[in-house]
């Protein structure tokens, strides 16, 4: 197959090299273009160490070039730039090419899934589509080692999970596929938001018992927001739901987890974006997070409390303490 992916981070460049390795004809685009010259001139990325890119991928800055003839087009932007790409990219995508979305979010105010947002824009634009979520426990650092793991591709179009599925599987990526889309794309928004808890926990000092606690909890939150909008229940308890939920929750590798230990040590929401130095979808995911719990009148006690110690009006001591103090009720 002839894939496009669109997006040059580790995530995008982690799953162009599977692709690559994979026997397709892969093209990787980036709106930066510094990025694909580090790729082209020395086959490695500055955030994934230990991986070299195979020979033999296309490294093109010109979106209307990269989408040329492309069957399949993959959005590994992140969440807050999926919008815009889609938008730009729609001119270039013919009817019948087969979208895969791999960057994981809920946007502010539409309260859309990432493919849902990528559906709109082509609609707008008199493209049909169809567009499958790829996600699971799947750290970009360790799948560009070829370190094995198992993903969904969430699609209600039967034929389309299956081809993506096909084209991703691999001796240590197995994908599995799942017709609750939206099931899969909610457990990738809001472990992110999860995350920045559980790393708030650890930046406190407090132990494994904690963070175990708030993984279940947090679970016990994903799985009665999912079920309040239609996902099915079996969805938050496979690997786009608590596996992704877990190793969010537990890895140094993730972002999320090592933004909120960096806020549970004082530091503002902006210094650990900084010293995180890369996108924390966590903190971008959270106000349609918070939407959502609302629209659909769900307590997310843990989610709402994130909220209140981003927006300033609660420490994260505080938090704790006023998430022990709840009410007690039957689990």
């Amino acid at each position: 197959m002839t894939v496009t992916v669109l997006g040059a981070g580790t995530w995008g460049t982690a799953l162009a090299r599977l692709l690559a390795n994979n026997g397709h004809a892969v093209t990787l685009w980036s709106a930066l273009p510094q990025e694909l010259d580090t790729l082209r001139t020395a086959h490695v990325h500055p955030n994934l160490p230990g991986m070299t890119m195979p020979a033999g991928i296309a490294y093109e800055p010109d979106l209307a070039a990269a989408c040329r003839g492309a069957g399949m087009v993959v959005f590994a932007v992140p969440s807050v730039f999926v919008r815009s790409t889609a938008r730009a990219a729609a001119a270039y995508l013919p009817a019948g090419t087969l979208l895969v979305d791999v960057a994981k979010g809920a946007e502010d105010g539409t309260l859309l899934t990432m493919a849902e947002v990528i559906e709109q824009e082509l609609a707008a634009a008199g493209v049909q589509s169809t567009v499958a979520a790829l996600s699971g426990p799947t750290h970009a650092e360790e799948v560009a080692c070829d370190l094995p793991t198992a993903i969904v591709a969430g699609c209600a179009d039967t034929e389309a999970a299956a081809a993506v599925q096909r084209a991703f599987n691999g001796p240590n990526f197995r994908v599995y596929t799942n017709p609750d889309r939206r099931g899969v794309e909610l457990g990738g928004a809001v472990k992110n938001v999860l995350a920045l808890a559980v790393g708030m926990a650890r930046g406190l000092g407090y132990g494994d018992n904690a963070q175990a606690a708030l993984i279940t909890r947090g679970s016990a939150e994903l799985t009665r927001l999912g079920l309040a909008m239609g996902c099915r229940a079996a969805t938050f308890a496979g690997l786009s739901g608590i596996g992704d939920l877990i190793v969010t929750c537990t890895s140094l590798h993730s972002r999320n987890l090592r933004a909120g230990m960096l806020m549970g040590q004082g530091k503002t929401v902006d210094e650990a974006r900084r010293e995180v130095g890369q996108v924390v979808e966590g903190i971008n995911a959270l106000p349609a997070a918070l939407q959502l719990a609302k629209k659909y009148g769900v307590e997310m006690p843990i989610v709402q409390a994130v909220g209140q110690i981003l927006a300033g009006r609660l420490t994260a001591t505080a938090a704790v303490a006023a998430l022990m103090g709840r009410e007690l009720k039957p689990e």
